[in-house]
């Protein structure tokens, strides 16, 4: 490992001792390394700005962080053990390529404000990946359900067989809560939209930074004013992202649910793309349904990382290392999220329907509110008109297309009012 810039003469750095303070920073740093060298970029203009650097300085700076970067994407650059993390990996590389106007990039910089930066950048990236892949899921929903307005299928309250519903019903479902999930996460995204750069370890420092400059150059909506606040925004605004992400998964899940249930062979409603499949290891008549199960599962992951950060910040205000491993909490929740959400698209847009499985789990039963709205229609109190429509013996073979012609309330399968959800979606920027 380089030498640390907080080491004291005199004093012995134990390597058991240090490699627990490290943790998995490097490897985790990774996740974030071109964002930070994206934030070092302007803190040096910024730097430039103020007269801590000359015209030279900056231009070797700018030059050697650009090519950092290239060597990063490259693989000619790699982020090991012998950094203590990405800011110090940094200032080595810049310091070995420019002397001393490497070693003054850290002017005015804590390592608390350049993670504080890098993961900020870090999460209106993902939080935008998350805004866009639901939005195609909503899509793909959405045409769907166009498509297959009027097919016939159960509809389920208690996993019992209850009313007759449609497969456009089922699609328009999804799509509007993915056109939810698509506002939150555009909505998470612009309140965590705030520039921490400059706030050092949470009390600013002696220097005229121009923060305003440099909010604007990384793309910043506004200022996050208040060094304090900085610190105590770190886990609040994480936790917020992934409660963003939270919602996406909660829905992914209960659709993974219903794509378990009706590929069984007790429901036999749908059948998955062959890709989505995976044969059984031992039982040669199988096919397993293990990406949807595993979609199912990731949600544990996200709400673990929530739940990882969330212990962490019983904290009094100002910097703590504890904060440090939130990082890790952070990356592996977005990194199964969004890796699960990703392939929805493409399987709503390719799974079949068994419209003749559906067809036959339709049962007389499954009238019976149709009938008890129509008895009330006629004048029947409502509360007759149930006790009637409850008698098996009133129940009719019944007709699905007239069923669902008639459910005509807003939103029902007569009236599904796609073109709301439509208009709603491309709304969203």
């Amino acid at each position: 490992m380089s030498d640390l810039l907080w080491e004291k003469p005199g004093v012995k750095v134990d390597a058991s001792i240090q490699a627990f303070l490290a943790g998995d920073d490097v490897l985790l740093d990774r996740e974030f390394f071109l964002h930070d060298i994206h934030a070092s970029k302007a803190h040096a203009q910024g730097l430039k700005r103020i007269g801590i650097l000359g015209d030279e300085e900056l231009s070797g700076l700018l030059r050697e962080l650009d090519t950092l970067a290239a060597d990063f994407r490259s693989g000619g650059f790699v982020l090991d053990a012998q950094y203590e993390d990405s800011h110090s990996a940094i200032e080595a590389r810049l310091t070995e390529r420019l002397g001393d106007a490497g070693r003054k990039i850290h002017t005015g910089r804590s390592r608390n404000d350049q993670v504080l930066v890098a993961t900020r950048l870090w999460l209106k990236d993902k939080l935008s990946t998350l805004h866009f892949i639901c939005k195609d899921i909503a899509q793909a929903a959405l045409q769907r359900a166009d498509v297959e307005a009027q097919l016939p299928m159960p509809g389920y309250t208690h996993l019992q067989r209850a009313v007759v519903s449609s497969a456009g019903m089922w699609w328009a479902g999804w799509a509007e809560a993915f056109i939810d999930n698509a506002e939150r996460a555009q909505q998470t995204r612009h309140w965590i939209d705030a520039n921490p750069l400059g706030t050092a370890a949470g009390y600013g420092v002696n220097l005229a930074l121009d923060r305003d400059h440099t909010t604007q150059l990384l793309g910043f909506a506004r200022l996050q004013v208040s060094p304090p606040y900085a610190q105590l925004s770190r886990g609040k605004f994480e936790m917020a992202a992934l409660e963003a992400l939270s919602s996406a998964m909660l829905d992914l899940r209960r659709l993974a649910w219903d794509l378990s249930l009706f590929t069984s062979a007790e429901f036999g409603f749908v059948i998955l793309p062959p890709q989505y499949t995976t044969g059984s290891s031992i039982m040669p008549n199988k096919r397993n349904p293990d990406v949807i199960e595993l979609m199912r599962g990731s949600y544990a992951s996200v709400a673990a990382a929530r739940c990882e950060i969330e212990q962490l910040l019983s904290l009094p205000s100002g910097y703590h290392r504890d904060l440090q491993i939130s990082k890790g909490a952070l990356v592996h929740g977005f990194g199964k999220g969004l890796v699960a959400l990703a392939l929805l698209p493409d399987l709503l847009g390719n799974l079949q329907w068994r419209a003749e499985r559906m067809q036959a789990a339709l049962e007389p039963s499954m009238y019976a509110t149709d009938l008890a709205v129509d008895l009330a229609k006629q004048g029947v109190p409502f509360r007759d008109a149930y006790q009637q429509a409850a008698d098996p013996a009133h129940w009719p073979e019944g007709d699905p297309a007239a069923s669902l012609s008639a459910r005509v309330s807003p939103g029902s399968a007569a009236d599904l009012r796609l073109a709301t959800l439509q208009h709603r979606l491309a709304s969203l920027d």
